[in-house]
Parts: structure tokens; sequence; C-alpha cells
């Protein structure tokens, strides 16, 4: 009876132990399988990224004529709109005002459709069998790589001066058709603002109806908070207002359809494409692509550790290094005028095999892999 009386008081401690233990156990597993000295946060997403890596490159290919489909039928939709709502809208207005939106409309539909041909449709860049310098070996294409040179998974083969695969022109942006993707970002955005301001007064009118709101029209979803909170939703429907002359037709009802329609896509497509055009802004004033901002970053904290300065070689400051991806270099007879704000088919300076590189006195002078 004593002998048992001394186990039970001794449970306690025992499950303890045993709890310790266990814990112990399972800290020593999950160190064993998932660390190790390399470890960083970085590590740890791309791995926590890479289904989705696995996605991309089994299905990219795929995808790329789809997205291509949805940017024409999209843009497509919009221009008709234009033509058919928001064009007789401005004439009824004003001649000389139509005669301006004929003139800068057609301007902006038309870079925007021949930079993105150029960047649909354009060769961004493989190296030949022979290059003049090699800074590496690609492991899956098994050849000499030459600098600022990265392979694509989607497209397999490597692209010169690689900065990404774009899905919505199924190609990779690259040496020869970075400037033209850049571009077609920039007039799409203003393309897309230029039909919000266009289409204000007309969505404003179609979507609110004659009800005063406190917001903005382009803050469409703090009016409809601001109308549900006051109870007076079915009261600011167009259809509902007694002085709001608009027939119920099916006429009517798809033109009221396409004039919300195009004026949130186009807010849409413009807060969106903002984004990334502030994004490669950066990047290029600092003469870097996509995939090298993350070079250059572990490069930095690399050799930082060692008391060396990182420079990038490729960078020459922010007016030449906007000179040298336009491709209107002091010499080569090019202006900005002329090759940028219209369509042009030039080719960037160089090869995209050999890159110069930037002196910087008193610092290491590192070359890109």
């Amino acid at each position: 009876m004593a002998r048992i009386q001394w186990k039970i008081r001794e449970l306690p401690w025992r499950l303890k132990m045993i709890m310790g233990t266990f814990i112990s156990w399972i800290k020593l597993l999950h160190m064993t399988l998932y660390y190790n000295h390399f470890t960083s946060f970085s590590v740890a997403l791309e791995t926590s990224l890479e289904p989705v890596f696995w996605f991309v490159d089994k299905f990219a290919k795929y995808l790329g004529p789809i997205f291509m489909t949805m940017v024409i039928f999209l843009t497509t939709s919009v221009v008709a709109i234009f033509y058919t709502c928001l064009l007789p809208h401005v004439y009824a207005q004003s001649t000389s005002r139509t005669i301006f939106h004929l003139v800068f409309g057609h301007w902006l539909l038309i870079n925007i459709v021949f930079n993105y041909i150029m960047a649909a449709f354009t060769n961004p860049g493989t190296p030949p069998i022979e290059i003049p310098e090699t800074v590496s070996i690609c492991r899956k294409c098994i050849a000499p790589k030459p600098p600022r040179t990265h392979h694509c998974s989607v497209c397999d083969k490597c692209i010169l001066k690689m900065d990404h695969h774009c899905p919505w022109l199924n190609n990779c942006v690259g040496f020869y058709t970075h400037r033209f993707f850049f571009l077609f970002c920039c007039y799409m955005f203003c393309g897309a603002l230029y039909v919000c301001f266009t289409g204000y007064d007309v969505f404003t009118e179609h979507f609110y109806g004659k009800t005063p709101y406190p917001f903005p029209a382009v803050l469409y979803p703090l009016n409809l908070a601001y109308d549900v909170i006051n109870k007076t939703l079915t009261s600011t429907t167009p259809m509902a207002h007694s002085n709001y002359n608009l027939e119920v037709t099916h006429e009517r009802q798809n033109y009221h359809l396409a004039v919300i329609f195009e004026f949130l896509v186009c807010s849409a497509v413009a807060i969106a494409i903002l984004g990334l055009i502030l994004w490669h802004f950066r990047m290029i004033s600092r003469g870097e692509t996509n995939i090298e901002i993350h070079i250059n970053k572990k490069e930095r904290e690399r050799l930082k550790k060692q008391g060396i300065a990182f420079r990038n070689p490729y960078d020459f400051g922010f007016v030449e290094n906007w000179r040298i991806f336009f491709g209107i270099e002091k010499g080569t007879g090019r202006s900005f005028v002329r090759h940028i704000l219209f369509p042009s088919s030039h080719q960037p300076t160089g090869d995209g095999l050999t890159w110069p590189h930037e002196i910087y006195r008193g610092d290491r002078v590192l070359q890109l892999l």
C-alpha cells in the first residue's frame, strides 16, 4: 500500500519529465528538418512559394494566350464604348473639344497598340552559341551565359538582360522588349486616366443619379457605404429618380451598363499599372532589372560584412540610365520626341552580350553574375 502511494505522488513529476523530453524531441526534429546555418527569412519565403513557382513553370505557357486574349478583349471593348458612348457626348458639348479628343485619343491608342504588339511578338534576345564574354554556365541549358543573362523556366531558354516573364504579353521582358513593355504600361496608364476623366461626368450621372455624395465618384465604395448607412440605397438608383430623364429601354440599359463598365475597368487598370510603372521607374533609374535587385541586395549585404561598399557596375546615373534604356544616347541621332513619344522600332544600343561598366574611384568594381 505504501509503495502504490509513493508512485501516485511521483506521477506529476514523471509527467513533467515526459512532456519536457517530448517537447525537446519535437524541437530537435524541427531544427533537424528545417534549420541550418544558411536559413533566413528569404529562404523560408522562397520555400513557401515553391508551389506557386511550380504552378507558374507548368501552366504559365498555357495561361499566356488566355491573358493576351483578355488584354485584347478589354482594350477593344473600352475603345468601342468610347467611340459609341463617350465621344458623342463630347461632340454634343463642343466641336473643338471633339477634335482635340480625336487627335489626342488616337495618339494614345496608336502608341498602346504599337508597343503592345512589339513587346508581345519581338524576340527578347537569346545568347548565341559563341559569346565574347562568359560569366557562368546555365545549369538548364548547359551553355555559357553572358552578363545579365538569366534562364526563363517558362520560355525554357536563356534571355539577355532578363527582367521577368510577363503572362499578359506571353513573352519575356528582356533586352529587346523591356522598352516596349515599359512604354506600353505608361501609355496604357495615360489612356485609362484619359478615359476616366473624359467620361467622369457621364459615369457620375449614371452611377449616382442626381443625389449628392460626400466623396468623389472615383471613390465609389465609400459612397456606397455612405448610401447604405443612410438607408437611401433605393432612392439613389438612377431608374428611381423622378427628375432623372432616362427611359427604361433595352438600348438605354446597355448604354447605362457600358458607361459604368468603362469607368470601373479603366480606373482599376490605372491603379494596377501605376504601381508597376513606379516599380520599373525605380529599377531603371538605378540601372537594375527585377532579378538584379535581389542579386545586388545579397551582394550588398555580403560585402557590408567585409567593410566594402557595393556599387552597381551598370549604374551610370539617373539621366544616363534612362538614355541607355530608351536607346537615345548621345551620338545615336535619336531624340525623345521622335523615338519615344511616337512609335519607333529602334533597338537598344549594343548586342546584350557585353556591357560597359561604370568605374567608381576608391571602390571595388564588381561583376554581376
